[in-house]
């Protein structure tokens, strides 16, 4: 097999996205060849192209986006054996070093030498999944079952997060679960939560439309819809966020008030809420850390270590797509269907940067809520909204 020439989609400078061709040699030794065909926008992705950085992460060359993708098996290297051509894969995007402390005890999501496809954090850049193919190490690839579609397994990678968020916190079946954030990432979570079969689920966000779809589809048992206030000093700010807290505790849920939770999977990264999550959880209860948002941030910390909160950091994910896949193959009957999350759908490459415009907005032309926009590319041509 020669190298061949490819389309990519590539950010040049802030919204500036270009499709390319670029040169794709035969996958190596351990390497597979997959023809991507779903892939998911991601948060991160939206700051790239709309900023050409991402917080502290400046993009220092062209860069293809995408990392939650799912494809089809084309070629395999020579020394592959467990995949053949038309095998249906997840792809795990980032690629550790394989030989650190981290990665030697099971902790390669931490691994300080990771190469992360659309990040530009390493240098040269790992490039992202919107392209029409790409070489990946084939330990890293994953294969679907026939029940799971090409669509759902681009939500592999961040249905990996939630689940990743699930392990740390290691809750109990009689846990109650508060989710800040009513985003692709919060829902998943609190999708997680769900199929875990966990006591209560109440999730919150600011707009009362996506509080809304998660209680009418069953992503959550309640929902707490946060007043759109922006509190300017610290006082105020623990002010509202104890108020939160309050109306959290007082939710009911088949009678009664909610009180505590055992555990937050805090979504958002703003100060409030992270603020919130600790005075909305009970003595021996966990904060679970997801969302990146403020880098910097003031916390009520006397409120949390005199009543051993824990504060639980989780990034990315490590050990979990076999799980997640096998979930999704066999979805419990708590769980919601994560279809509903694929809110818009762009087919073709030509609409790649439809499909990031659309990101970055609410809801549609229609009024129909954002909240995963996936780009199909089976087909180069265009094609109207799916």
């Amino acid at each position: 097999m020669s190298t061949e020439s490819v389309t990519a989609s590539v950010l040049h400078g802030a919204k500036d996205l270009r499709l390319e061709e670029r040169q794709l040699p035969a996958p190596a030794s351990d390497e597979i060849q997959v023809a991507v065909q779903a892939t998911g926008l991601c948060g991160s992705d939206l700051h790239y192209f709309n900023h050409f950085r991402n917080g502290d992460i400046i993009v220092r060359e062209p860069l293809t986006l995408g990392h939650e993708s799912a494809g089809t098996v084309v070629a395999v290297g020579s020394a592959v054996t467990d995949f053949q051509a038309g095998d249906r894969v997840a792809l795990e995007v980032g690629l550790p070093c394989e030989n650190c402390e981290y990665c030697n005890n099971g902790r390669y999501n931490i691994c300080r030498a990771m190469k992360f496809r659309s990040s530009a954090k390493a240098n040269p850049h790992a490039q992202g999944t919107l392209q029409e193919k790409i070489n990946h190490p084939a330990r890293w690839c994953h294969k679907l079952p026939e029940s799971v579609p090409l669509e759902l397994g681009a939500l592999v990678e961040p249905l990996s997060v939630a689940w990743h968020a699930r392990s740390r916190a290691n809750l109990p079946k009689d846990a109650t679960v508060l989710v800040l954030g009513a985003g692709a990432v919060g829902l998943l979570a609190a999708a997680v939560a769900k199929a875990d079969g966990l006591k209560t689920v109440i999730i919150a966000d600011i707009l009362k439309e996506r509080v809304e779809f998660a209680v009418s589809n069953s992503f959550a048992d309640a929902g707490v819809i946060v007043p759109m206030e922006r509190p300017q000093t610290i006082d105020d700010k623990l002010a509202f966020a104890q108020k939160v807290a309050t109306m959290v505790k007082e939710t009911v849920v088949n009678g009664e008030a909610v009180g505590e939770v055992t555990a937050v999977y805090e979504c958002t990264g703003v100060e409030t809420c992270v603020q919130t999550a600790i005075y909305s959880t009970k003595p021996g209860g966990k904060v679970l850390i997801i969302g990146m948002g403020t880098p910097v941030l003031t916390i009520p910390i006397s409120a949390a270590a005199l009543r051993e909160v824990d504060l639980v950091g989780v990034f990315r994910y490590a050990n979990t797509y076999r799980q997640v896949i096998d979930l999704l193959a066999d979805r419990p009957s708590s769980m919601p269907d994560l279809s509903k999350l694929l809110t818009q759908r762009f087919k073709g490459m030509d609409r790649i940067e439809e499909a990031f415009k659309m990101a970055g907005k609410v809801k549609d032309d229609s009024g129909n809520l954002v909240i995963k926009v996936l780009v199909d590319m089976t087909s180069k041509s265009r094609s109207s909204v799916l």
